[in-house]
């Protein structure tokens, strides 16, 4: 009789060997051994319970440690060898364990399926690489903080519809994304809680008849509880797509910041300079210097917001338990964390090499009128009523452009032809700097208050 370990791990209940176009299309293991370590961990986890409850020996147990040592010492090394045969992670780990410790090596599968053992790598992959992410995302956060601060009474142009608004400090418009960052770390940090819940000990989809003590392993695995229901253990994948959502947003975030970069180097624009080593030339036009890294990370957006649609729809038409299906889960996680790992650490870098140039923004925030909320603002605190203040500045607007000058330029005698209210010291409530000064409150664009703003996300920082 041929030894199981000369066939797949199934073999008995069927007749004729596994086609090769089958086997190569439902083989996982040419993505899934990235889990290798989760997996060995899980491992020993699971086999520490079986020994304390009796279900294997002590013996076994140390033979099961010791093999899987010397597994994981081949996997870092990148000397283990990985068969197609053996159609994935968990049964290319299990035949090597079994070549080098024998039958305890087989009975380490005692009280699991792949089923639960495969939910729990992946969450274990998932919870470190999320803890990874939240560490990378601090990290930008400071480049964002440490370029806002040198910019607090930096003046540019705050833009709706692309076009002039308000006049604002360009550390408060970084500061925006300070903001976005931290609220992507929160969604991160609360997906953490329902990634790390132990599927292990729901065995296939019924639980086991072996009296095991899934809190134990639990708790050897730094897992905060178990899931509470066998089949919503091994079957759902809702706590990836949530993953994948939550990257999705900060990748869509780190679009808009891009965008911003890529228009702000325009020489249309001339807002800012990033650094050579993000940058690269044309083939033919020797003038050029192309915002590569910031249109990729644009571009890579599009590639994250796949893998959510793709998880989202694997998971839309399944009936419980498992089904194979949830193969297709793996690599629209792995691309989705190794695409924002990415992300993150060159752009925690590329904000260190920006160049701002000052005197642009200012020019920019000179132009499109960008003080006349404050003129309305002026005559509002005069007694007139807010409508017709906006009627009166959107007449001072209209002469501006027939003269082809600011607001500011215009006469005191001109300038109350609009509204007797007008008094010498509209020129002070014009200027930029007035404006910006004007925004004195929590949230607003005032230098004291951006400033404050700055302190604030560093104490975050310091206690996250």
């Amino acid at each position: 009789m041929t030894s199981i370990q000369d066939k797949n791990t199934w073999s008995g209940r069927f007749a004729e060997p596994v086609a090769e176009l089958v086997k190569r299309y439902t083989a996982s293991v040419g993505f899934d051994q990235k889990l290798a370590l989760f997996d060995i961990e899980g491992s020993l986890a699971h086999a520490a319970m079986l020994s304390h409850c009796d279900i294997i020996s002590t013996q076994d147990l140390a033979d099961i440690q010791r093999g899987l040592e010397q597994i994981k010492n081949e996997v870092l090394a990148n000397t283990f060898i990985w068969s197609l045969d053996l159609e994935d992670v968990h049964l290319n780990i299990e035949k090597r364990l079994t070549t080098l410790v024998g039958d305890a090596g087989k009975r380490l599968h005692t009280g699991r399926s792949r089923n639960d053992q495969v939910a729990t790598d992946v969450r274990l992959y998932l919870r470190h690489a999320i803890d990874e992410l939240l560490a990378l995302i601090a990290a930008l956060q400071t480049s964002i903080l440490n370029l806002a601060e040198q910019h607090t009474l930096t003046i540019m142009p705050g833009f709706t519809h692309l076009q002039v608004a308000q006049p604002i400090s360009f550390g408060h418009h970084l500061m925006a994304y300070f903001e976005m960052l931290k609220r992507d770390a929160e969604r991160l940090q609360d997906t953490r809680r329902r990634v790390n819940r132990l599927p292990l000990g729901a065995a296939a989809l019924a639980g086991t008849s072996y009296p095991i003590k899934r809190e134990m392993v639990a708790e050897l695995l730094g897992f905060e509880g178990v899931c509470e229901n066998s089949l919503d253990a091994v079957s759902d994948r809702d706590f990836a797509i949530e993953f994948t959502a939550a990257a999705a947003l900060i990748m869509t975030h780190l679009s808009r910041f891009s965008e911003e970069l890529i228009l702000w180097m325009s020489p249309r624009v001339g807002f800012i300079d990033i650094a050579d080593r993000f940058c690269t030339g044309s083939s033919i036009m020797p003038q050029k210097k192309n915002p590569d890294v910031p249109e990729l990370v644009r571009g890579k957006t599009g590639r994250v917001n796949g893998h959510l649609i793709a998880l989202l729809t694997l998971m839309k038409g399944q009936p419980l338990a498992y089904n194979k299906d949830n193969q297709e889960d793996k690599e629209p996680i792995f691309d989705t964390v190794d695409t924002l790992n990415q992300t993150l650490r060159i752009y925690a870098d590329m904000i260190t090499g920006i160049k701002v140039k000052p005197e642009a923004m200012r020019n920019a925030a000179l132009q499109g009128y960008a003080t006349a909320t404050d003129l309305a603002d002026y005559l509002v605190k005069k007694g007139l009523p807010f409508r017709d203040a906006h009627e009166a500045v959107a007449l001072a607007v209209r002469f501006a452009e027939q003269r082809g000058c600011d607001l500011s330029d215009i006469s005191l005698p001109e300038l109350q032809k609009f509204s007797a209210l007008i008094e010498q010291d509209i020129y002070q409530v014009l200027s930029l700097e007035g404006s910006l000064a004007s925004r004195d409150h929590i949230g607003g664009t005032a230098p004291k208050q951006v400033q404050a703003a700055i302190a604030r996300g560093r104490d975050y920082l310091s206690q996250h």
